[in-house]
């Protein structure tokens, strides 16, 4: 979807999808827009009440299972277990994904981190192609009169074009270019509080092969699980940034981080954007 500044500014009905790596503001940007008239659809969150849910239900039941005293109340169906996801707490998602690691310290093995992995893929593509249908939803059923798209960090990772091209059919792509002072800080955090994440599965056999190179690990139950996960994000990093930056060429506009900081309104907003449509186009 490609227009000009004062197409979208008298754009009726705005359809937006925020692209950038998890730490670069697209949540809080999303939440500074007015509630009662933009739809707020984060990708993550349909994954994890949607498509992941029943996988997220069952790893969280069997960690219970290991515990006595929880074992007989769910097999007696005395209790229940439910996942609580909102849009600010997205921890089951992260859970379910896991890492690579000694299954002694709370880590997966290969195939149980793979097989995670491939249906994280299945359910981030059919979270995205859901935006039409949402878009549509937010509007008949809800009467919102715009709607914005708070992608996952991985939607870059998918190599997906059908995505992408659906993505740029119905909404409009905005990519948030992180600048290097921010980059070190989402570096910095993500190394203290190491997170689950996405990866393309030739980013893990590349990446996770030199990583037990360096260390001498022989196989990757030896693993400590944070440790791999700290190791590779600033590869993760790396990697993402040329593939958002193709999809914003292709499909969309780029917008810098800290000007996205510097966000107070709905106006603020849509004046940033309409500025990145006039400097790329000119």
């Amino acid at each position: 979807m490609k227009m000009t500044p004062q197409q979208f500014l008298d754009w009726e009905s705005k359809s937006i999808t925020l692209l950038a790596m998890s730490g670069a503001g697209k949540t809080t940007l999303s939440s500074k827009l007015p509630k009662d008239k933009w739809f707020h659809y984060s990708g993550d969150y349909r994954i994890g009440t949607k498509y992941l849910e029943e996988p997220i239900l069952d790893n969280i039941k069997q960690q219970a299972m290991g515990v006595p005293f929880l074992r007989d109340l769910l097999k007696s169906d005395s209790i229940y277990i439910c996942s609580n996801i909102t849009v600010e707490n997205l921890a089951p998602v992260s859970s379910f994904l896991g890492k690579i690691g000694d299954p002694a310290k709370g880590g997966l093995t290969l195939a149980e981190f793979k097989r995670r992995q491939a249906l994280h893929h299945q359910a981030e593509i059919a979270a995205m192609n859901d935006v039409p249908d949402f878009i549509h939803k937010a509007e008949a059923i809800y009467g919102y009169k715009h709607f914005i798209n708070d992608a996952g960090g991985s939607v870059c990772e998918l190599d997906c074009p059908e995505v992408l091209e659906n993505l740029a059919k119905h909404t409009l792509i905005v990519y948030i270019k992180i600048p290097p002072a921010l980059e070190q800080t989402i570096i910095e955090r993500a190394k203290k509080e190491p997170k689950p994440l996405y990866y393309r599965p030739e980013f893990v056999d590349e990446k996770l092969s030199e990583f037990m190179r360096q260390r001498g690990y022989a196989s990757t139950d030896q693993i400590n699980p944070d440790d791999f996960v700290c190791w590779v994000f600033p590869e993760l990093f790396k990697a993402r940034v040329p593939r958002y930056e193709a999809i914003a060429r292709q499909y969309g506009y780029t917008v810098n981080g800290d000007d996205v900081a510097k966000v107070t309104s709905e106006d603020d907003f849509m004046q940033l954007i309409a500025r990145a449509i006039a400097l790329q186009d000119a």
